[in-house]
């Protein structure tokens, strides 16, 4: 609580959100925000499964069958800085259901796809959909609690790792009878609940006030009270700008929606170019590694057996080990127990370089031929690093950006590691199927390095900050 400039008692959105808690209101939010999370990590794990058997229906070339993958990476790059405008400019709640929309659609006709192009297509128009997941990220984001936002953002983050494993079980119980089509079919569905209880979905309140929304903000934030069964602050609720704006002793001046290019200049200001850039940087190195362990774990041993000369044993074997990939997609969880316990005590930079270097350490070894126990091994374990810093990461980002341009920020860095997964398939699959696994193993080891490089310089430590709506007061070095 503090003084405004009329003298009398103000209060921000982060000063209602702590007086009023974390209650059932917010775990509402956090429950549509999870089937979303759980919809993108099913859409996006079944890469692993599909790309293998096309390849052999549809007479694929090792490139042929990479592109499947890269274009949903295509369509994310695309998307995710395309969601994030429209939701800085036009809500977040316009923009999570036009990405629902997208997502759901594309994903089910997919399904039926007769060719090979068509479904290179669909596949693309569902990636420009879940470019859209830092649009969710962002409105979560802003109905936690300083003090639980860590934690709550680690609980959200697991809701990947369901996904992924509930999208591995079925691809084993469903690819080798019914086929990859009711794979896609399947997968589908949480889109579909997406669109379903969107009617009971808010818009997040900090971005109705900074827009100078303060009456629709208080009706959400009186909302938030009465399901919590706690009270708002006594006040005028204002942004942080107006705080500002008093502490200096000046007017606050009325906003404006801002334009694409006005966003992007904002992230590429003297405040902002560093932990932007930088950012770029790690989220195009831990997309490509979280990505390519992934494809790894179906493609190593495979490539490994056909290039030492047993190429009949491999096309009489399924077209994916279905175990190996179930087995490693279980290391997310103990990864994600590695977040809970560091984001809030080491903090988030220091947590993601060490994990980095960790990974790093791991997969070394995949240089040389190993047996299929002890890759199978080394790739879980890589796989619990990784996604322990893709989890941090996507806490991190939101947190560095201020409200007027977090979800552009945060879709344009997402949308770096988007490259990053459309790289990834040449190096994890072309490249090892073409007998250069040390070629492989050896540009996962320099990206790795170099992200967990990148974090460390990146000038700003959010644990334990508020979450701010002005440039300059949120990015002052630690």
């Amino acid at each position: 609580m503090m003084g405004g400039g009329g003298g009398g008692d103000t209060f921000t959105v982060d000063d209602a959100l702590l007086t009023l808690g974390f209650g059932k209101y917010q775990y509402f939010v956090l429950a549509y925000a999870a089937l979303a999370w759980v919809s993108e990590a099913m859409e996006m794990m079944l890469l692993s499964f599909i790309g293998p058997v096309l390849k052999r229906i549809w007479r694929l070339s090792a490139k042929e069958q990479s592109l499947i993958t890269s274009v949903v990476f295509i369509g994310m790059l695309v998307g995710a800085y395309s969601w994030g405008v429209i939701a800085d400019k036009y809500g977040r709640r316009k923009g999570f259901l036009m990405t629902a929309l997208v997502t759901t659609l594309a994903g089910f006709m997919s399904s039926f796809s007769p060719n090979y192009a068509t479904l290179l297509v669909l596949r693309c128009v569902v990636g420009i959909g879940l470019g859209g997941g830092p649009v969710l990220c962002s409105w979560l984001l802003e109905f936690i609690p300083p003090p639980n936002r860590g934690t709550w953002m680690v609980v959200f983050q697991a809701f990947w790792t369901v996904g992924a494993v509930f999208e591995a079980s079925i691809a084993w119980a469903v690819m080798p009878t019914l086929g990859w089509r009711w794979l896609l079919a399947f997968s589908s569905i949480p889109s579909f609940g997406l669109l379903i209880f969107y009617l009971c979905t808010p818009e997040s309140p900090r971005y109705l006030c900074l827009n100078g929304k303060i009456k629709e903000a208080m009706t959400i934030l009186d909302r938030i009270a009465k399901v919590n069964g706690t009270e708002v602050p006594s006040g005028t609720l204002v942004s942080d700008d107006d705080v500002v704006a008093s502490d200096q002793d000046s007017t606050p001046t009325k906003r404006h929606k801002q334009g694409a290019l006005t966003t992007i200049l904002k992230l590429l200001s003297r405040e902002l170019i560093r932990p932007t850039l930088l950012l770029w940087v790690v989220f195009f190195g831990n997309s490509f590694s979280y990505y390519g362990l992934v494809l790894l774990t179906t493609e190593l041993n495979a490539g490994r057996s056909a290039c030492a000369g047993h190429k009949v044993k491999a096309e009489e074997t399924d077209d994916v080990n279905y175990k190996d990939v179930f087995i490693t997609t279980f290391a997310e969880f103990p990864g994600l127990i590695i977040v809970a316990l560091t984001v809030d005590r080491v903090g988030r930079r220091l947590s993601m370089a060490v994990l980095f270097f960790i990974c790093c350490v791991l997969i070394f070894p995949l240089v040389f031929q190993q047996s299929e126990m002890v890759t199978t091994g080394l790739l879980f374990g890589s796989r619990i690093c990784i996604t322990a810093t893709f989890t941090t990461l996507f806490i991190y980002a939101p947190e560095i950006y201020p409200t007027a341009v977090r979800s552009t920020g945060f879709g344009a860095a997402s949308s770096m590691g988007r490259i990053g997964g459309m790289v990834c398939p040449y190096v994890a699959v072309a490249l090892v199927q073409g007998c250069h696994e040390t070629a492989a193993i050896g540009m996962f080891e320099v990206i790795i390095i170099l992200s967990g490089v990148s974090i460390l310089l990146i000038p700003i430590e959010t644990k334990g900050r508020k979450l701010s709506d002005d440039v300059k007061q949120k990015c002052q070095p630690v």
